[in-house]
């Protein structure tokens, strides 16, 4: 193995300090703790084996199921069209990964959203035609996940 190479392992064969070490990552990301110190207590591990730990144990969370898919949409200069459109998002249940708009140029935006679906039977062009029904969504595609 070279110096940086990852490998999938399950979860039910690590040692319980990687675990409790994943859980005080988990906790620090999330804000339920503010600091490595009051994480380690609450799992119950040592600050020494967390920072051992820390940099080399990452939680892979892609889902089998799920896929991320990034929308290109142009919007007309309107205030509260995006959230009509980010509406439609959670209507099916869409995690939003990134949003990414442009200053509208001639009264219109380029938004860039990149979204997780929950399963990949979700009707993608389904989506983009509810999208494109939208009074000042001036076009819509799919970029990438397909």
């Amino acid at each position: 193995m070279s110096d940086k190479e990852f490998v999938v392992v399950s979860s039910d064969v690590l040692p319980e300090v990687v675990l409790k070490v994943l859980e005080a990552k988990r906790l620090l990301a999330q804000g339920v703790c503010h600091t490595s110190t009051e994480a380690c207590r609450i799992v119950g591990v040592s600050r020494s084996a967390y920072y051992k730990y820390k940099d080399s144990a990452f939680i892979y969370s892609e889902k089998m199921g799920e896929r991320i898919v990034t929308f290109c949409i142009v919007l007309k200069d309107r205030a509260g069209l995006l959230a009509e459109v980010l509406n439609e998002f959670y209507m099916l249940n869409a995690n939003i990964l990134t949003i990414n708009q442009n200053i509208p140029i001639d009264s219109a935006a380029t938004v860039m959203i990149t979204a997780r679906f929950n399963s990949p039977s979700d009707d993608l062009r389904g989506m983009t035609s509810a999208l494109s029904k939208i009074d000042g969504v001036a076009s819509v595609r799919i970029i990438s996940g397909k």
